[in-house]
């Protein structure tokens, strides 16, 4: 059966104003200019967040599978039909058993990866990571990971200032993993040697990072001016001011720049008492921070709402699409599969009002309830 989908169809090559998206199976059969509509809806490519940790009262953190599953889910109602299980600084054993629990998912297409943001940061720019797990990268129990896993293994964020960072960075890539920087205390050096080793994506740019000086730029500069670098940004006007997003987007350019919500349990439930990596959270006006010293912990943002932010700030809807599809899936090496509405590709798409409200989300060919 063929599904077509009229409105203003938003492409790498621009927005077609009168558009048409043809699905048949699961994948997307053509892309093309359709005459007859007029001032139809918003057609965007299913989002894709390379770094959650939760949602909708569930957490990716504990390596639960059931709860990776609700969270999943209550992310693909908000138009995230891509979506990375982020878990934060954790003793081995539960690396381990989280990498087993959610390598099924993976293979099943609930999840597109398994993300370890730690345990190998600096305990200077730990935020609300455990100083507790914080250690050096051990190539040993990253290889047990990796063959656990069994590809699942998608993304690990390390400081490259820590002893056999270097070391891990080659042994991850090597293995198809990509390797972010982040939570890191080190140097413009430091990074771009990290860089060099094969490092792809910069974790949640500017926040648990050295910040910027100008006779030692450090990770942020490293980071922002390495053309083959994709940096995360947390659009939720906590992590980053306006300003700030838009002079990122308008250095790195679209094209490197990912929206990511770095979401936790939180993310659409109400204020009050959570918690994150065996740390107490207090969420108060939506705003997620860790009890014991006030740091922020997390957020609770959608993918739809990160987007409705980015073009509030003054990124061009084309570009905040990009932002929030195209370009984390290229970060993940995922390009080829999702990320854009193009003919051959899964038939991942969001449906949203002049508002940018979310109407409908289809994956994989069929309506989300």
């Amino acid at each position: 059966m063929t599904v077509r989908v009229n409105g203003k169809v938003v492409t790498p090559g621009g927005v077609i104003s009168q558009g048409c998206v043809e699905v048949r199976g699961d994948r997307i059969s053509a892309v093309a200019e359709y005459p007859s509509v007029r001032d139809g809806h918003w057609i965007v490519p299913g989002f894709v967040d390379i770094h959650s940790h939760g949602g909708g009262g569930h957490t990716f953190t504990t390596g639960d599978a059931g709860q990776a599953r609700a969270a999943a889910a209550f992310h693909l109602g908000h138009g995230t039909t891509s979506l990375v299980a982020s878990l934060v600084s954790s003793p081995l054993e539960l690396m381990r058993s989280a990498t087993a629990a959610f390598a099924p998912l993976v293979r099943e297409g609930v999840l597109a990866g398994i993300h370890f943001e730690g345990p190998y940061l600096s305990a200077a720019r730990c935020g609300a990571q455990n100083p507790e797990f914080l250690r050096d990268p051990a190539t040993d129990e990253l290889t047990e990971l990796i063959k656990i896993g069994d590809g699942a293994l998608r993304m690990v964020t390390l400081a490259p200032e820590r002893p056999g960072a270097l070391e891990a960075v080659e042994l991850l890539t090597r293995h198809g993993v990509v390797v972010a920087v982040g939570h890191t205390d080190g140097t413009y050096e430091q990074t771009r040697a990290a860089v060099a080793a094969g490092a792809t994506v910069g974790t949640h740019l500017f926040n648990g990072m050295r910040p910027v000086h100008h006779r030692e730029p450090g990770p942020v500069v490293a980071l922002l001016t390495a053309p083959n670098v994709i940096c995360e940004l947390i659009a939720d006007g906590v992590h980053l001011h306006e300003g700030t997003l838009t002079f990122a987007t308008s250095t790195a350019g679209p094209e490197r720049c990912a929206l990511v919500t770095d979401a936790m349990a939180a993310a659409g439930m109400p204020d009050g008492e959570y918690e994150l990596g065996g740390q107490a959270v207090t969420v108060d006006d939506g705003v997620a921070r860790l009890a014991r010293d006030g740091a922020i912990a997390g957020s609770t943002l959608t993918m739809d709402a990160a987007l409705r932010s980015a073009v509030a700030a003054g990124v061009s809807v084309p570009d905040a699409v990009r932002m929030a599809s195209t370009t984390p899936a290229l970060a993940l090496g995922l390009g080829d599969q999702v990320g854009t509405l193009q003919a051959g590709l899964r038939a991942d798409l969001v449906v949203l009002d002049d508002d940018l409200e979310i109407v409908r989300v289809m994956r994989a060919g069929t309506w989300v309830e």
